[in-house]
C-alpha cells in the first residue's frame, strides 16, 4: 500500500470539501440607481444593490448631488448615466435640463455636463438605438426634445425641440399640453410621445443619424378623452402598444403598425379593483421580460396591478393586485432576469422588494425594504 503524507491527505480533503460547496453560496447582486425629488431630505441620485438569491436590498448611498433627478437612464455598456433635472429655470432660461454622468468604481457618478431641453419640467428620458441620442419629454413645457450623445458620454445642444399645442376635456389637468414620456419603437423608425394634456400619443418619424423628430402622417394616436396618457409599454416585436392613463386609471391596449406609425384600439382595462372608491392616479407601466405579464402602479390604491398577456393577440387578463407597502408608488422596475420587482414609494420614502411568481406573475414581498427620500425612479445597471 502506498504511503500518503498527512499534509497531502489534508489538502485533498480540503479541496474535496470546497469543491462540494454550491456556487450559489456566494450571492450574486445587481446594483441600481434611484432618482428622487430633492425638495426635502434628498440630495440627488442614490445607489444600492439587489441580492439575486434572496431579494434583499443593500443600504443606499448618495452618489451624485443634482436637483430633481426624477428620471434616469443608463447607456447599454453601463458607462454613462443620464438624468433629467425636473426644474423650470436653468441658466436664466425657462427650461429644465438633462445631465450626463460618467459611472465610476462603486457606482459613483462624475458629472460631465448639462444641457437645456427647450421646456420646463422634464420628467422622462430615453436613449435612442446605439445610445446616439437622448430623448426628453417636458411636462411643464408641453414639448419633446432630442440631444446628441458625444463620444465621451457628454451631451451636445438639442437638435430637435417640438412644442405641442392644444388641450383636452379635464379643466384642471388638460388646459394645455404636458409631455410625459417618449420612446423609440423597437424597429427604430418612430418615436412615440405620451402627452397627458392632449389625450394623444404623438407619433414622430425618428432619424437615428441626425436626431431629428418629424411629425408622422397621421401625427398622433388619439386615446380616450380625459384619460391622460402618462407612460407607454411595447412588446419586443413592436406589435402592441399599452397606454397607461393617469387621470382615469385605465389601461388601453392598441395594435401597432411599426412600419407606418399607426395604431388601432383593441381593449381597455381598469387598473383598480371593482370595489375601490377612493382617489387614484396611475404612474408606471412595465412589461415583464418574458412578455407574459404586464404591471402598472396605482397611487391612491397604492398597489401594483397585475395582468396576464396573450402574446398572440396582445389582450390582457386581470390577475390581481399587490400592495406596495407604502404610499404613492411613483415607479417600479423588474430586474432583467424577471425574478424581482422593486417598488419605489414616493411619499413613504421606501423601496420594497417583491419576488415574481414565474408561473402566475403574482408578487410576494420578500421582507426587505430600504429608506430613500422621495424615490421616483429606479434603474438597474446592465450586467
Amino acid at each position: 500500500m502506498s504511503y500518503v503524507p498527512r499534509r497531502s491527505l489534508f489538502s485533498l480533503l480540503l479541496f474535496t470539501l470546497v469543491a462540494a460547496i454550491p456556487m450559489t453560496t456566494f450571492a450574486e447582486t445587481l446594483s441600481f440607481y434611484v432618482g428622487t425629488y430633492t425638495g426635502g431630505e434628498s440630495k440627488g441620485i442614490y445607489y444600492a444593490a439587489l441580492d439575486l438569491e434572496t431579494g434583499k436590498l443593500s443600504e443606499p448611498k448618495l452618489v451624485a448631488e443634482t436637483p430633481n433627478p426624477t428620471f434616469l437612464t443608463l447607456s447599454a455598456d453601463g458607462k454613462f448615466l443620464y438624468s433629467v433635472g425636473e426644474i423650470s429655470q436653468f441658466r436664466g432660461q425657462r427650461t429644465g435640463a438633462v445631465a450626463s454622468f460618467a459611472v465610476k468604481d462603486g457606482g459613483k457618478l462624475e458629472a460631465l455636463n448639462e444641457q437645456p431641453v427647450g421646456g420646463a419640467g422634464p420628467c422622462h428620458v430615453f436613449l435612442s438605438p446605439e445610445d446616439k441620442f437622448v430623448l426628453v419629454a417636458n411636462y411643464g413645457g408641453g414639448s419633446v426634445a432630442s440631444l446628441p450623445v458625444k463620444e465621451d458620454g457628454s451631451l451636445g445642444p438639442a437638435v430637435s425641440v417640438i412644442q405641442h399645442s392644444g388641450s383636452s376635456v379635464n379643466p384642471q389637468r388638460q388646459q394645455g399640453p404636458h409631455g410625459h414620456a417618449i420612446y423609440v419603437t423597437a424597429n427604430g423608425k418612430f418615436a412615440l410621445a405620451a402627452d397627458l394634456g392632449l389625450d394623444q400619443v404623438l407619433v414622430y418619424q425618428w432619424d437615428n443619424e441626425t436626431g431629428k423628430l418629424t411629425p408622422n402622417d397621421p401625427p398622433h394616436i388619439a386615446v380616450t378623452p380625459g384619460g391622460g396618457p402618462r407612460h407607454l409599454a411595447m412588446d419586443d416585436e413592436g406589435k402592441f402598444l399599452y397606454v397607461l392613463q393617469e387621470l382615469s386609471s385605465k389601461l388601453e391596449v392598441w395594435s401597432l403598425d411599426s412600419d407606418k406609425g399607426t395604431g388601432e384600439e383593441i381593449e381597455i382595462h381598469s387598473t383598480l379593483p371593482e370595489d375601490f372608491e377612493g382617489n387614484n392616479s396611475t404612474a408606471e407601466i412595465y412589461l415583464h421580460p418574458n412578455g407574459k405579464f404586464l404591471y402598472c402602479s396605482n397611487r391612491g390604491h397604492n398597489s401594483i396591478a397585475i395582468f396576464k398577456v396573450d402574446p398572440e393577440t396582445g389582450k390582457l387578463t386581470a390577475a390581481g393586485h399587490e400592495s406596495t407597502q407604502g404610499k404613492v408608488p411613483r415607479h417600479f422596475i423588474i430586474d432583467p432576469s424577471g425574478k424581482y420587482l422593486l417598488a419605489a414609494n414616493q411619499d413613504s420614502h421606501n423601496i420594497v422588494s417583491f419576488k415574481i411568481d414565474a408561473a402566475t406573475g403574482l408578487l410576494k414581498e420578500v421582507g426587505s425594504q430600504i429608506t430613500v427620500p422621495s424615490p421616483v425612479c429606479v434603474i438597474f445597471e446592465p450586467k
